[in-house]
């Protein structure tokens, strides 16, 4: 097993993350929390869907986050008439040369930004899976590795849905967590409108750092310490969705996985070298929801996959936190 990250490595990592969440919050007004969310599914090298209705943010958010990392950024716009060699990349014959010649698609970014991913037809959206689980692609029988880290930023609109083709569980199940902009307050509203009002936003952002560091900070959150306690605590709220009478699809084991994941990254921006059940706690709701499928009682009544997992986790008894002292000294 890894060593723990040293306090040195925690302190660049804060400070690189606070830095980066200023500079969003330049652009995206008075959602502290989305922000910070949507930072530790990077460094959880995770994918984040965000959906919303219309002129929130989402897609703004999502460059922001782009233009705050000096990488290459792919921005796809999902249309019912995209093919898949539209993302992945097609093979040219150079006549010239008489041969082949493969030309990378956008997905061959680290931060690939896809806006309204459900105006896509099926085939189109089945072009991300491979990319998003196995960073790669296929393209005409050769697999071509993707740069890391590799982020997917997508956004989706749940009013719109003429046209549209929802998502399949399969592919949702792909993105890390999923995120809801939500309405801005009065001041906060009021403040985007001196910012934005006669200056774009986006010419004052610089990037804070690289992909190179954001690979090594993903490398460094990895190795912060889950207690055996707080991974019994996840497995059993995964668990507690697959028997939930709300529910008739629950969380797969890769749910379990990526709660993990993130709640590493979380407690890595907050200087800790270990998780606690707060950091599963906060995650829960975003990580998990998207990928349960209500009862039709559930949803004749109205209750949403949120609140199932709300119940949940204030249902599950919080696990004995385990002193971090003996795990230093177990991981050396």
């Amino acid at each position: 097993m890894q060593s723990l990250p040293s306090p040195v490595e925690l302190e660049r990592l804060v400070d690189t993350t606070t830095r980066l969440r200023a500079g969003i919050e330049s652009v995206i007004t008075g959602r502290p929390e989305l922000i910070r969310t949507s930072l530790a599914v990077l460094l959880a090298e995770g994918h984040l869907l965000l959906e919303d209705v219309p002129g929130v943010g989402k897609t703004t958010l999502a460059k922001a986050i782009a233009r705050s990392i000096d990488a290459q950024v792919g921005r796809i716009q999902f249309t019912p008439d995209l093919l898949p060699s539209d993302l992945t990349g097609v093979n040219i014959f150079r006549a010239q040369t008489h041969e082949f010649e493969f030309r990378p698609g956008p997905v061959f970014a680290h931060v690939v930004i896809g806006d309204e991913i459900n105006r896509a037809s099926p085939k189109t959206q089945s072009a991300l899976l491979e990319c998003m689980q196995e960073a790669q692609a296929t393209v005409d029988g050769r697999t071509y590795p993707l740069p890391r880290p590799f982020l997917v930023i997508a956004t989706q609109n749940p009013v719109e849905m003429e046209g549209t083709y929802p998502l399949p569980e399969a592919q949702r199940d792909r993105f890390m967590a999923r995120l809801t902009v939500g309405y801005p307050s009065v001041e906060s509203e009021l403040d985007m409108l001196d910012l934005q009002e006669d200056t774009d936003p986006f010419s004052r952002m610089r990037p804070v750092t690289d992909a190179a560091a954001v690979q090594g900070f993903i490398d460094i959150a990895r190795r912060l310490y889950a207690a055996p306690s707080v991974k019994r605590y996840i497995v059993g709220l995964v668990t507690a969705s697959r028997e939930d009478a709300g529910l008739r699809l629950g969380a797969s084991p890769r749910a379990s996985i990526q709660l993990l994941r993130a709640a590493k990254s979380l407690a890595a921006m907050s200087g800790r070298d270990h998780v606690l059940p707060d950091d599963v706690q906060e995650l829960a709701v975003p990580v998990l929801a998207h990928r349960l499928l209500p009862s039709t009682e559930s949803r004749l009544s109205g209750r949403t996959t949120q609140d199932v997992v709300t119940d949940i986790v204030a249902r599950t008894p919080l696990p004995a936190v385990e002193p971090v002292a003996r795990a230093r000294r177990a991981l050396g």
